[in-house]
């Protein structure tokens, strides 16, 4: 194979191909994001047919380009190596569009969007932060969010201003680019960008998941501990806790709701040496067939039941509350008393 013979046989996208697979990925990748859209799938097609370059062939190849470069071996797997340039060099959105001929997206440095940020954060922090705001500016923020992550920040504002952000949500008109911009990057450095916030949000995350695996009782103590030791933040922890006890301070609609979808075994056993107030309000939750079941199988002998096995039903149907709540599915009896 020599080069007068092999050289005219490659076409211009091929030659772009070879002098990119020898430039090397940095400098490669380098020029890739001068190229347009479908100049690049061209370099991709070319680079798939490439045979073995020898040496004076690519040097008359960059001669062409009128380039210069510095000496090395002959080419192999050239299709091989500009697909890694490629996988390096682009982002993997832009590689997907690239392999499925779809457009290609280009990263940009703009922030994402602040409101579903903003339906990550605790409703309690949320709220306390719209109440020492304008009216107009927490109606403005309530409106932008989510209608279930917004009726929880509202449960959970101050009385004193809750009326007036409400009056003024239902009378709201639409605001000035700049007026929109202002707020966002407001609530963008108080909120989303306040790491000591998020920090503390976890860490209360954290101290209310290990606080819900004890029981009532014990619960209620290592409350009292915090307290007395003057920890701080003792509400928004407060706000996450529930035990299986809690039921009874639950609306019936919530007790619906978080009943639907546990088993009538699982409730059963919860339901074992479980005090009469308590037992009628899961009762009344369950639908006719289901109450009477559960009421027979109470009556029955239990058999060999552990109070441990009855312990692991009671928190199954507390975590579940604790998801249902987190997913604005209702409402933790801390949440209501608040309002």
């Amino acid at each position: 194979m020599t080069a007068t013979s092999d050289l005219p046989s490659l076409t211009r996208t091929q030659k772009a191909a070879a002098i990119l697979v020898a430039l090397g990925k940095p400098a490669a990748g380098r020029l890739l994001k001068f190229f347009k859209q479908d100049e690049l799938r061209a370099l991709m097609d070319g680079a798939r047919e490439l045979r073995t370059i020898p040496q004076a062939e690519l040097e008359r190849i960059v001669a062409e380009f009128e380039a210069e470069f510095a000496e090395g071996a002959g080419l192999l797997d050239s299709a091989d190596t500009m697909g890694t340039i490629f996988s390096e060099t682009l982002t993997p959105e832009e590689m997907t569009a690239l392999m499925n001929d779809g457009p290609i997206e280009t990263a940009t440095d703009e922030p994402k969007p602040i409101w579903p940020q903003l339906e990550q954060i605790e409703p309690a922090r949320v709220g306390a932060f719209l109440t020492n705001e304008h009216p107009q500016a927490a109606a403005f923020a309530l409106s932008k969010l989510a209608p279930s992550f917004a009726a929880q920040v509202m449960i959970v504002l101050d009385k004193a201003v809750r009326g007036e952000i409400v009056k003024r949500m239902l009378a709201l008109n639409p605001a000035s680019p700049t007026a929109v911009a202002m707020m966002e990057a407001h609530v963008r450095a108080a909120l989303i960008e306040d790491d000591s916030g998020k920090a503390a949000s976890g860490a209360q995350m954290r101290v209310a998941s290990v606080l819900n695996e004890l029981d009532k009782s014990q619960l209620d103590e290592v409350m009292d501990d915090l307290a007395s030791a003057g920890a701080v933040n003792l509400d928004a922890i407060r706000a996450q806790l529930f035990a299986f006890e809690d039921i009874v301070f639950l609306d019936q609609k919530a007790r619906v709701t978080l009943f639907d979808g546990i088993a009538a075994d699982i409730v059963t056993l919860a339901l074992r040496n479980a005090g009469a107030e308590l037992t009628e309000a899961i009762l009344s939750a369950q639908g006719a067939r289901a109450r009477r079941m559960i009421e027979a199988e109470l009556k029955a002998d239990p058999g060999n039941v552990s109070a441990n096995d009855i312990n692991k039903a009671r928190k199954q149907i507390a975590s579940t509350a604790i998801r249902l709540a987190g997913e604005g599915a209702l409402q933790l009896p801390q949440t209501q008393e608040a309002a």
